[in-house]
């Protein structure tokens, strides 16, 4: 089998899960030949496949900002993912669960852009002055491998294990807030399940920021004014379970809240 056809069926397993609702077996035996270029491959073509159905492109999620977690993986970067608008979901509103197949949350903060992103060679200063406001968010990742048996290939390709997500409704201006160190609790039903702090992130959630906006220019798909950027977990992430509340509460940024239907 040729390395495209390969990439091909491997996204066509992502995809068949993604819109069915029942997870497929893990794709990077698949991808192996071609590495992570072959896995970001496959998320591309269901990034086409999702606009060209009418998604509207929204913003970015990075993953594997903990470097702990990337030596698990064998890697020594982040990843991306697409955020789209059907993923976006009210602050403290129910989630229908069966939107989602095994999902898991982890807390972060969200920076919204209020100038484009669209220069390989952008420094930190370049992102601080795009970033338009700061908000606290729960992503709700997801896996369509089944039983999260992933790897960096698997993850990669099925858009860095994306699902939903939630940001939180009182915007902050950067100059307000110590986002280096700013604490992080993530309650389930009221009791802390995961803790962190924004050093999580690269040292920074502006550094995970510019890693991925220098990623965008380079391959084509440049952060512009009004996307979301979700620049990572602060934390370790929870499972997920019908019936579930979780609220993220991250110092100088207030709180967010998802809640999840029981069927």
């Amino acid at each position: 089998m040729s390395l495209q056809n390969a990439i091909q069926q491997a996204a066509d397993a992502l995809w068949a899960a993604h819109t069915g609702g029942q997870p497929c077996g893990p794709v990077r035996d698949l991808l192996a030949e071609g590495g992570v270029d072959a896995a970001y491959a496959a998320q591309s073509i269901n990034t086409e496949r999702r606009l060209a159905a009418g998604g509207r492109l929204v913003g970015r999620k990075i993953g594997l900002t903990s470097v702990a977690v990337q030596k698990q993986l064998g890697v020594d970067q982040p990843d991306y993912g697409m955020l789209f608008a059907d993923m976006a979901m009210p602050d403290a509103l129910d989630i229908p669960i069966t939107k989602l197949i095994q999902p898991k949350a982890e807390a972060e903060i969200a920076f919204v852009l209020g100038r484009d992103l669209d220069d390989e060679q952008l420094t930190a200063a370049d992102v601080i002055r795009a970033i338009d406001f700061a908000v606290p968010a729960l992503e709700i990742v997801d896996s369509r491998v089944a039983g999260w048996d992933i790897r960096i290939l698997d993850t990669v390709a099925d858009n860095a294990s994306s699902g939903l997500y939630v940001l939180g409704n009182e915007p902050r201006l950067l100059k307000d807030l110590n986002l280096r160190d700013c604490g992080m609790v993530l309650e389930c039903r009221g009791e802390p399940v995961s803790t962190g702090a924004g050093a999580a992130c690269l040292g920074h959630p502006v550094n995970a920021t510019l890693w991925l906006a220098k990623v965008m220019a380079r391959v084509g798909r440049p952060l512009k004014a009004g996307d979301t950027v979700l620049s990572g977990a602060l934390g370790p992430m929870v499972p997920v379970k019908p019936g579930d509340v979780f609220e993220a509460r991250v110092e100088g940024l207030g709180s967010v809240r998802a809640a999840f239907s029981k069927e």
